[in-house]
């Protein structure tokens, strides 16, 4: 095993919980911090049923019993003690991610690594924040995660280049494929994804064609598994909306949100996760 021995995970959501059952099931222990004792709990059943799925497909040789056994949950930053890496998977907004980020780190010893599942933001710019910002880097896991082959590596400008190369060798240990990238807006996957579902709305915005229509399109025409916007669907609306702004701020105009998609998260039509997207989920 070169995953690290204790991972840790700080978000226990979709998100959270795939990247908990990556290294879980790649040997590691892991602990999940979580914001109260409630959310601690969802956590672990949403990892566990993450593990207990991969025992059923037999993915794993182990039992469920030797997964959970490594497996745990906490409300207290301090748990993250004697972790050799952190990977932070809290909703995306800057300023949340920072904070968290900072707090993590205090409970690190200097030789731990530490990594934010940022989809768009800025890595250098978290980075500024930490005392050791040639330990940090982004890992950008894919939902879901369980389920995805790729994983992107974004490099900061100062992360280090052993960073670099532990991160692509934890990758190859999880089962994935790395793709590295220099920090830019985006990276490369959610800008060249993001550009796809914008211009795909605008065409069921101006009436071009159904959303069904435009998927099959992408999925028979390019060999896309999912269409855009049954994959913003999956992503959530909201977060898409985000990431969008963000890339709007960054790039310039090319990236303004649509009005259908900012009307539809206001009526809170956030994809599958709320039952309605661009698709009925119900």
């Amino acid at each position: 095993m070169t995953v690290p021995p204790k991972v840790g995970v700080l978000g226990g959501g979709r998100m959270g919980a795939g990247i908990a059952h990556a290294f879980c099931t790649a040997g590691a222990a892991v602990v999940v911090v979580e914001r109260d004792d409630a959310a601690a709990q969802a956590a672990y059943e949403r990892v566990a049923g993450n593990l207990a799925r991969s025992v059923e497909r037999g993915t794993t040789s182990e039992t469920l019993e030797a997964l959970t056994t490594r497996l745990s949950v906490s409300t207290d930053y301090a748990d993250f003690a004697g972790s050799g890496l952190v990977v932070e998977a809290v909703p995306e907004d800057f300023s949340l991610k920072a904070t968290a980020l900072v707090a993590v780190e205090e409970q690190l010893d200097h030789d731990a690594w530490l990594a934010s599942n940022t989809s768009s933001l800025s890595v250098s710019e978290l980075a500024e924040k930490l005392q050791r910002p040639d330990r940090f880097c982004g890992l950008h896991f894919f939902n879901p995660v369980p389920a995805s082959t790729l994983i992107e590596v974004v490099l900061g400008k100062r992360t280090s280049g052993e960073l670099a190369a532990e991160a692509r060798t934890w990758v190859a240990d999880l089962g994935k494929t790395p793709v590295v990238v220099n920090d830019a807006p985006g990276f490369a996957s959610s800008r060249l994804g993001v550009a796809i579902a914008l211009e795909a709305m605008r065409m069921v915005e101006e009436g071009v064609a159904s959303a069904e229509d435009i998927d099959a399109a992408m999925v028979l025409g390019y060999k896309h598994p999912t269409g855009p916007l049954k994959t913003t669907d999956i992503v959530g609306l909201d977060v898409r909306l985000g990431i969008a702004e963000y890339l709007a701020s960054t790039l310039g105009p090319r990236f303004e949100p649509p009005q259908i998609l900012r009307d539809k998260v206001a009526r809170g039509e956030l994809g599958r996760k709320s039952g309605k997207g661009f698709f009925d989920w119900s």
